[in-house]
């Protein structure tokens, strides 16, 4: 009989009490042992809840503290020199370390460098591989968790990151050596961490190889083949699980390896089923991922039926059902959404009711509950013809203005050179200017004031004086430290995106739809269900008062059209381009009454551009293009001594810089201090025209730079952009972090600016 199986739940909670309890550990609220505790009644209850749905298989080894692939390092004993472990088992806080820089006990260090996970809003801790690098297993918590779940009377399909792509995901340091060449040592461990599976009467293990989507090197492809020879152990099944795309010129090499079974993603490239059947060996199982893993729209239980009945007309039992990659992606459960109106609600699916959807396709298949299965299918056909319906989702003026849109709108009436010397005169500042990118610590206090006024408690004449006594501590203190370019702050702010989505039409909102960003770090993506606009100003009087205050220049804070789209759920009955240019002229009407107010700065961020490029380099060029235009056609609407500025970080774009330039923002800040200005390298190569401000404070860590680090990256920058060209500012904004490290890092980073006009006065060279 086919199996229905899932590749991975979320792990944060239905409460995100994940996220609550290691913050309490890092905080010293608790000790490990309750943190453990927590852990454990998490992964407990997910299980459970798997098994309860219908699940054939439970997946175990999807749970994490931070991050899987930190753990996988951890796991294998790739821990960097500068975190001090001296080997044997590598414990909770030297995991924690690598990710934060530090934990409750052990040495601060430099944290692990972070970057996106394919095209998600997911972060990753990037493997460091160093000359002379050596794998051994250092923890036994996979094998525990195996072992707690079976104890349980769960089947279990242990999860675990491929090799290949483990390597592909790493970075090596400290000399040039070609991260393939450590497969062989590699592999060995890998074949132990089979054998104690297969010691625990594991059959199934979920091998996940997403690169297998993207464009590889023959080299690559071809350890593949080599790789997975070795790996075959007997008495394991592996299931190749690939996802967030299509194989392409890799179907053949997936298709052919020595594993038990391949699964592929249904929902992002569904013309690849024909292909797959067609060249699938006949022992193989296929598992095909007909539910989307990563969107919150409810499955058309239809038309997945119908591609499923085709593959079972070929595979017969070999067919498995699972979601089209982790649930991770997700949020938690929408039954706890009670505050969402039932029209609406009726077009979603979360995780749990996703597997739900999971399970009433293997019964459609198989025949079973045939009642309750044609009950549900009916209702997904009501769903998605009321969905499909619904005047809440067209705006014939949003339409009209669409067509509307000429090129010249997306144009600034002057080039860079000529704007510059404008702005220069009305701004006055220094060499070296320095700014920060938004937003400051969000005190308990801002934050219960945010939730007091949204549950009523609170007046709004109340909440708005408590905003801006907010404002005006955090503009005190700014220009205490000396800044030169100031912001508000942002305590009005929940999130980037959530604050501007909250005011826009076209948007809907909930109350626990949380998943996990990085670490503890959650977000609450907004839902795009229909045509979007601004139907008044969304921060002016905030931005207006804040500027009052100052004879300093202030900046407008605004989320740029592209990361609005990539960090939301979007609707899927029209291109995502659409979207996202009607998203644009919301924020452009932004742009320009902000520049009727008298701020003359204006931050449009791009933090989530490169994120939406699809996985595949040949589909570049039109995300690009169409990305590229959606910013200008929000920020183009201004006079040119407006200075536009755009923010971009857990970014590397070395290989979309061209497109970077045609944005044509006036300055450009970026996340660099992780990767030591590494994503500077491509400066030497290609001569950015306009304005750049690399990041010298990594505030994903709680380590505070001193003077000398900073004014040090600011050389590295200054070998590649003329220091005329240079802004000062931290990596990204300042909500996660306290006040006392933030004082203490921008008061560095404003001596460190100092520091550095003295040397150029002093023509010292600042490449030196």
């Amino acid at each position: 009989m086919s199996k229905a199986h899932n590749l991975g739940f979320p792990r944060i909670g239905h409460r995100r009490e994940l996220k609550k309890a290691v913050e309490s550990y890092w905080r010293g609220e608790i000790d490990q042992n309750q943190l453990e505790q927590t852990g454990r009644e998490l992964r407990r209850r997910h299980w459970q809840l798997q098994a309860e749905a219908g699940l054939d298989l439970i997946p175990v080894g999807d749970f994490s503290w931070y991050d899987h692939v930190l753990d996988l390092s951890a796991m294998l004993g790739v821990v960097p020199p500068r975190f001090g472990w001296k080997g044997g088992s590598v414990d909770l806080d030297t995991t924690f370390r690598m990710a934060r820089g530090r934990a409750p006990t052990g040495t601060p260090a430099a944290a692990s460098e972070m970057t996106k996970w394919f095209d998600t809003n997911y972060h990753y801790l990037v493997p460091e591989f160093h000359p002379g690098q050596t794998f051994q297993l250092s923890t036994n918590r996979l094998f525990d968790e195996v072992a707690d779940a079976q104890s349980r009377g769960h089947a279990v399909k242990p999860v675990l990151l491929g090799p290949l792509s483990y390597l592909w995901l790493g970075k090596t340091k400290g000399g040039t050596f070609d991260k393939l060449d450590l497969l062989d040592a590699l592999l060995p461990v890998y074949g132990e961490i089979l054998q104690r599976l297969r010691e625990q009467g594991v059959e199934w293990i979920q091998v996940d190889e997403p690169i297998l989507v993207l464009d590889l090197p023959q080299g690559w492809k071809s350890a593949f083949e080599a790789a997975y020879n070795r790996l075959q152990t007997p008495g394991i099944n592996l299931l190749l699980t690939t996802y967030f795309g299509a194989l392409g010129d890799n179907l053949g090499l997936a298709c052919r390896l020595p594993v038990a079974g391949l699964h592929i993603d249904g929902v992002r490239a569904p013309e690849q089923l024909t292909p797959v059947l067609d060249q699938l060996p006949a022992y193989k199982v296929l598992s095909v991922g007909v539910v989307d893993g990563r969107n919150v729209w409810r499955t058309d239980l239809d038309g997945a039926l119908e591609t499923l009945r085709t593959a079972q007309q070929r595979l017969g039992e070999r067919l498995w059902i699972a979601p089209s990659c982790s649930l991770l992606h997700v949020p938690v459960d929408l039954a706890q959404e009670e505050g969402l109106d039932e029209e609406l609600k009726s077009w979603l699916a979360f995780a749990v009711q996703k597997l739900d959807e999971v399970v009433v396709l293997k019964q459609a298949l198989c025949g079973q509950n045939e009642v309750e299965v044609e009950a549900r299918l009916a209702a997904s056909r009501a769903a998605l013809e009321n969905r499909r319906n619904s005047s809440r989702i067209h705006s014939p003026a949003v339409r009209q203005r669409l067509e509307e849109v000429d090129d010249a709108m997306a144009r600034r009436n002057r080039p860079y050179p000529e704007r510059a010397p404008l702005q220069r005169a009305w701004l006055k500042l220094p060499l070296f200017p320095t700014t920060t990118i938004g937003s400051f610590p969000q005190t308990p206090e801002i934050r219960q004031a945010r939730k007091a006024y949204r549950d009523g408690t609170l007046s709004e004449r109340e909440y708005v004086a408590r905003m801006q006594a907010e404002i005006a501590l955090v503009v005190e203190k700014q220009e205490q430290l000396g800044l030169d370019v100031l912001v508000h702050g942002e305590p009005e702010r929940n999130d980037m995106v959530e604050y501007f989505g909250e005011m826009l039409e076209g948007f809907a909102f909930t109350r626990y739809g949380w998943v996990q960003s990085y670490g503890s770090r959650c977000v609450k993506p907004p839902i795009i269900f229909g045509d979007v606009s601004r139907p008044r100003p969304m921060t002016v009087e905030w931005i207006r008062h804040a500027q009052s205050l100052t004879g300093k220049p202030m900046k407008g804070m605004l989320t740029g059209p592209v990361t609005i789209l990539n960090w939301s759920f979007v609707r899927d009955d029209q291109p995502r381009s659409v979207t996202c240019n009607q998203i644009a002229l919301a924020i452009r009407d932004e742009v320009e009454d902000l520049e009727r107010a008298g701020i003359k700065v204006i931050q449009i961020d791009e933090a989530a551009l490169r994120e939406g490029l699809p996985l595949r380099k040949g589909e570049w060029q039109g995300y690009l293009e169409w990305a590229v235009h959606a910013f200008r056609l929000t920020a183009s609407g201004v006079a040119d001594d407006t200075q536009i500025h755009t923010h971009m970080c857990y970014s590397e774009f070395n290989d979309i810089i061209e497109s970077i330039a045609a944005m044509d923002a006036d300055v450009i800040t970026i996340e660099t201090s992780r990767s030591d200005m590494e994503l500077l390298d491509v400066f030497e190569a290609f001569e950015y025209p306009n304005e750049i401000g690399p990041g010298v404070y990594d505030i994903h860590s709680p380590n505070v730079p001193n003077v000398e680090q900073i004014v040090e990256l600011m050389q590295k920058a200054a070998q590649r952009i003329p220091a005329e060209r240079l802004w000062v500012n931290p990596d990204c904004g300042l909500k996660t972090r306290g006040w006392p490290e933030v004082e203490r890092a921008l008061a560095n980073m404003v001596e460190a600016a100092r520091k550095l006009r003295e040397l150029a006065d002093e023509k010292v060279p600042l490449s030196a």
